[in-house]
């Protein structure tokens, strides 16, 4: 089985005689710089009217959240780059989630935040297969922008 493709699954540096997977398509961990963190509701594919768009399509969904994502943390300041974890949740059978995967990951690209990614059996909105959960960490820059 695929975890997507190749050009995302790098050679990851050992601690020593460790045993995690080195070619997995995430970061194992991040560690976040001084300044304040960002944690972000559920990017949901919502439109602008708050309507679910993309009904039946992972696909679509997933790149409508991470581009709500994307507007959530430009609120704030930060940027998609500023990711240090994310969560994506998903209504479907392994395949469906590899599609979801497969559109968060190439939006993140190069950018690899540590990420999980679940199957989930229903989310909040009817119609709703697709929700994404970031964590950000700003710098001290960022941050001043973000509240001034």
């Amino acid at each position: 089985m695929s975890m997507g493709q190749d050009w995302r699954m790098t050679e990851q540096p050992s601690s020593g005689g460790d045993a995690l997977f080195g070619h997995a398509p995430y970061e194992y961990g991040a560690v976040a710089p001084a300044g304040a963190v960002l944690f972000t509701a559920g990017a949901c594919p919502l439109d602008s009217d708050g309507s679910v768009v993309g009904l039946s399509d992972h696909g679509a969904q997933a790149g409508v959240a991470l581009d709500n994502l994307t507007i959530a943390l430009a609120r704030f300041g930060a940027r998609l780059e500023d990711l240090v974890k994310t969560t994506v949740y998903v209504v479907g059978d392994r395949n469906d989630l590899l599609v979801v995967w497969d559109v968060v990951a190439g939006g993140l690209a190069p950018h690899r935040p540590p990420s999980t990614l679940l199957g989930v059996s229903v989310l909040g909105y009817a119609g709703q297969l697709v929700e994404i959960e970031g964590i950000a960490a700003l710098s001290d820059h960022r941050k001043s922008e973000a509240i001034g």
